[in-house]
């Protein structure tokens, strides 16, 4: 009799040895999740003749990842919050315990580093001989479990590091692009000044503007802001200034230009993106200045000490309809030094603490008041109202001033 019950000992070890085994070759061959779980219920039935089974695991929310053998189905069971409290092997008594788990007999919790990893229930085996709990290894049910718990969490650990390092050279090519989206250099003559100020809400922002001389008679001016961020975001504006400076050498018809614009956005966003996008030519000769709004905030212009104008006219937003709906070339003279400024979004509807944007009106009283002094100058404290106005609110978008001051002797 001793002999048979140290053969069946002997047995069981052996079982249990190649259960390990077999669940390491699985966890060494990187098995996805799904089948880590379903090789996991094969040696619970097979190699350690558990009749039934229902391995909870914890993630965000605590779920059924194998079931076999019940009566009731587990998969959509939701876990009591009263099972947390469970740090130690529990025997399952008729009508204790809430839902359906009466059918088990057991449930096992299993933890790593006094963590609660999972709750293995099982059922459907003769009691021990002292009446308590089933003839059932348990402590090889929590290693075994452990084993492929803990795996599991290092893969998903494995892969949330890939995919941030993932992130972090996506992040890295699209302030490389978004770099070179900038001009080197922006003009500071007698008669010509254009300055800028750029603050990106993140690594990575979707604000774009341009100066471009032509010719020693006509420049560009234009600012743009595309909806979205990261990669797609960049690279979708990246092809937008290649496109326009592309355009720009061949025509300086705006209809022309602001028409293909639309036409390559369309194309390259596929209805994903959108662009606003304001562009300007000034022609110094002729003293015009030529401009089409595309869905963008109204720049200002203010031609020496007069009430300040907004440059609206143009068309809707590039990328949503092709062709566009209507195309409008807005038309300005002057005769005297004019001062241009325009900006992104993300100035005017940045809040205070009280929930009101900074909006378009602070903006234009801002600039009235200081239109006299550099334009580094309005720029810098321009940024430096908003902060005031904000006070501890935090930006929301990135933010792009563009200005100008072109004299009438710029011939």
């Amino acid at each position: 009799m001793e002999l048979k019950s140290l053969k069946n000992r002997f047995d069981l070890k052996e079982l249990e040895l190649n259960a390990l085994l077999e669940i390491t070759q699985a966890i060494n061959n990187n098995l996805p999740e799904v089948s880590l779980y379903k090789i996991y219920g094969f040696i619970a039935r097979a190699n350690l003749h558990i009749k039934k089974l229902a391995l909870y695991v914890k993630g965000d929310e605590w779920l059924c990842k194998v079931n076999y053998g019940t009566n009731a189905d587990f998969w959509p069971q939701s876990l009591d919050p009263s099972f947390l409290e469970i740090k130690k092997i529990k025997r399952i008594r008729k009508g204790t315990i809430p839902g359906p788990f009466d059918e088990f007999d057991l449930v096992i919790p299993a933890l790593h580093k006094n963590e609660l990893l999972a709750f293995i229930f099982v059922g459907g085996m003769a009691e021990g001989s002292n009446g308590e709990q089933p003839d059932l290894d348990t402590s090889f049910i929590q290693t075994l479990s452990n084993i492929l718990l803990v795996a599991i969490e290092n893969k998903k650990l494995a892969r949330k590091q890939l995919e941030q390092e993932a992130m972090r050279k996506e992040m890295e090519i699209a302030r490389g692009v978004q770099q070179l989206l900038f001009p080197k250099g922006l003009p500071h003559t007698q008669n010509l000044k254009v300055a800028s100020l750029y603050l990106p809400h993140q690594d990575v922002g979707g604000d774009y503007y341009d100066y471009i001389k032509i010719d020693d008679q006509e420049f560009v001016l234009c600012i743009a802001d595309v909806s979205g961020k990261g990669v797609p975001a960049a690279l979708l504006m990246s092809n937008f200034q290649a496109a326009l400076r592309t355009i720009v050498r061949h025509t300086t018809d705006l209809r022309r230009i602001v028409t293909e614009l639309n036409y390559q956005t369309e194309r390259n966003a596929r209805g994903e993106n959108f662009i606003t996008f304001f562009i300007a030519i000034v022609n110094i000769r002729s003293r015009k200045l030529e401009y089409v709004n595309a869905g963008h905030n109204p720049p200002l212009i203010i031609l020496d000490h007069e009430k300040p104008r907004y440059l609206e006219l143009g068309t809707t937003i590039l990328g949503s309809f092709e062709p566009l709906p209507f195309l409008t070339v807005g038309k300005v003279g002057y005769d005297r030094e004019f001062m241009f400024f325009a900006y992104t979004d993300g100035l005017s509807e940045t809040f205070d603490e009280q929930g009101d944007p900074f909006g378009s009106e602070r903006v234009t009283t801002f600039l009235v008041k200081n239109q006299d002094l550099p334009l580094d100058q309005i720029n810098g404290e321009l940024l430096m109202e908003l902060n005031r106005f904000r006070g501890n609110i935090t930006y929301n978008d990135d933010i792009t001033l563009l200005s100008c001051k072109v004299s009438a002797d710029s011939e």
